[in-house]
């Protein structure tokens, strides 16, 4: 092993010293910020264009005064007229809809447009619709509205576990939230860095260079440096793009304008909400997370990436990739899922716990369940079976390297791959 240092160097200082790399590297977080601002301009844009100008046919004149006006919908009552002759003048007019009402008020109700209304627009007719005639049929009853509304009260359940720690549903949407972002950047940085040490591989066996850095090294030696190169290489970016990312952060309040003082916050019409917020963000385990958050990450990489460089060493090409690359891939996808369905609803049932030591899963299924409190030693466990199947999985890859790497212009299958498993 003594040339994988002198690997992992070269390894490193080729990918941050490719100008890709340095692009995307500063680039990156920039054209994110801009995609979001795009994004917010263009719906809003859209939503002005959009404006909607509905007629209102109302037999029964209960909903009189039902719909207010605002920027996007337009309201106009139509009175004395036919449902045939309405709709003559909203296409004469090149309205959008007709909202027809009926004697009765609650049935038969129908909307006539050209096209189909969106869903926001269903519901928000129908809500206020609801509201007039609850209103309405509390009345006929000769029971005050105010009095039901004034005898209305709103419960907050406050959470608290056994050694007095308090938490609220704010505390859980952040984990939710947080969980969710660190599960997805391990998937992405899996796929992406894989990719790229897969590549790595491929170009150095069609260009033949590897035959002669093999008669010096190691086949297992290279594969390892690569790997950790690629890794290193990894977290530079990522931490690169932390800071840049604190940075924006700390920038975007005096960018938009928003006083975040202490003296803006006590004036603040909800200042249990911003005290809440707060609270969420003080009590959350940002040091711990960020630490697992790391060691699965590399855990999890070094796994993916050894069966990656396995991979780039079996074929000649990337087209050639496909049917090894899905294997591989679907437990990862199925690890999302897991996290983002599962982790989300129960995050200590039996799957979230199952798939959260499966190694080829925890990665991205623990992550997802340390916000909301895993025992120290469940993370030990996980992260003792993912490195060790990392280590046992790297001894099988290289043997596969060994062979695969200097082999050209045959396909490689999975009856060919078994064989060079059970070459001595």
């Amino acid at each position: 092993m003594k040339y994988l240092g002198i690997i992992t160097r070269r390894e490193y200082l080729n990918k941050i010293r490719n100008r890709s790399f340095v692009i995307m590297t500063f680039v990156s977080p920039l054209i994110l910020v801009i995609f979001a601002l795009v994004i917010g301009f263009l719906t809003n844009v859209n939503n002005k264009s959009k404006a909607k100008d509905i007629v209102i046919v109302d037999e029964s004149g209960l909903y009189t005064n039902t719909f207010e006006n605002t920027e996007t919908i337009q309201y106009e009552y139509l009175s004395n007229v036919s449902l045939k002759d309405a709709k003559a003048e909203v296409l004469a007019k090149s309205k959008y809809g007709l909202l027809y009402i009926p004697d009765k008020g609650d049935q038969n109700i129908a909307f006539y447009s050209e096209e189909s209304p969106s869903l926001s627009l269903t519901s928000e007719l129908t809500n206020a619709m609801e509201r007039t005639l609850f209103q309405h049929n509390l009345t006929k009853k000769g029971i005050d509205k105010k009095e039901i509304d004034a005898a209305k009260t709103h419960i907050s359940i406050q959470m608290e576990n056994f050694t007095g720690e308090k938490t609220s549903e704010l505390d859980n949407v952040m984990k939710i939230t947080i969980g969710g972002i660190a599960g997805y950047l391990i998937f992405m940085f899996i796929i992406i860095y894989g990719n790229m040490i897969m590549r790595s591989v491929i170009e150095e066996k069609t260009n033949r260079i590897v035959e002669i850095i093999i008669s010096s090294v190691k086949p297992f030696e290279l594969m390892l440096g690569k790997i950790l190169g690629t890794s290193l290489a990894g977290l530079t970016q990522f931490a690169i793009w932390i800071v840049i990312g604190g940075v924006l952060l700390a920038l975007a309040p005096s960018f938009f304008e928003v006083n975040v003082s202490a003296q803006a916050v006590q004036g603040a019409g909800n200042v249990s909400e911003i005290n809440n917020i707060v609270a969420a963000l003080y009590h959350f385990p940002f040091a711990e997370t960020f630490v697992v958050f790391l060691l699965f990450f590399i855990g999890g990489y070094l796994l993916y990436s050894s069966l990656y460089a396995m991979i780039g060493a079996m074929v000649d090409n990337e087209t050639d990739t496909q049917q090894f690359l899905m294997p591989i891939l679907l437990p990862l996808i199925l690890a999302f899922y897991v996290g983002m369905f599962s982790v989300i609803e129960e995050p200590h049932g039996t799957i979230s716990v199952v798939f959260s030591y499966i190694p080829l899963t925890s990665p991205v299924v623990m992550l997802m369940r340390i916000p909301f409190g895993v025992a120290w030693w469940e993370v030990l466990i996980s992260l003792v079976i993912l490195y060790l199947t990392f280590f046992a999985v790297i001894k099988l890859a290289s043997k596969i390297y060994r062979i695969g790497i200097l082999m050209y212009g045959k396909k490689a299958s999975y009856r060919e791959v078994w064989k060079w498993l059970k070459m001595k």
